[in-house]
């Protein structure tokens, strides 16, 4: 695993995403590691045209919705990357456990640095864990960081 050059943080612009930041900044510094900064945009299913809203047009929506994502990623990044990481951004649409790992390949990452929301029950039965399908597919070692604890007021 050592030395680690490339680092992929995938966010879905969640806080416990920015505390998987954290740790993977950490990292980039102590390592002098390039950071890969990944969102991924859930596929919109198509209907069929006796479904779809009349003026909808689905290819209009795919790249507002990337514009968007790039937008916001670029913000995340200007306001929470350290100066002097070197890093780089991108936004792909796909299921995210399948696009993580794909990056983390095509980008010969070292180590993925992910966020759990830590879902439990029914939540966790019906949407599943993408950090365990990262842990269960990934070829590089996958750093899962939990979500902090909430503070009971």
């Amino acid at each position: 695993m050592l030395p680690i050059k490339r680092i992929l943080w995938p966010t879905d612009f969640s806080e416990p995403s920015y505390e998987a930041l954290k740790t993977a900044q950490e990292l980039a510094e102590h390592f002098s590691a390039e950071l890969y900064v990944l969102h991924v945009i859930a596929p919109i299913p198509m209907l069929s045209s006796a479904h779809r809203p009349d003026g909808f047009d689905v290819n209009v929506f795919h790249d507002q919705l990337k514009k968007s994502s790039y937008e916001s990623l670029g913000k995340a990044v200007q306001n929470r990357i350290n100066k002097g990481i070197n890093y780089h951004q991108r936004v792909v649409m796909g299921r995210a456990p399948d696009e993580i790992v794909r990056t983390a390949q095509d980008e010969n990452v070292d180590l993925i640095v992910i966020a759990t929301h830590g879902e439990t029950g029914w939540r966790h039965l019906v949407f599943g864990s993408v950090a365990e399908k990262v842990v269960r597919f990934a070829t590089c070692p996958v750093l899962t960081i939990q979500e902090p604890e909430k503070t009971k007021g």
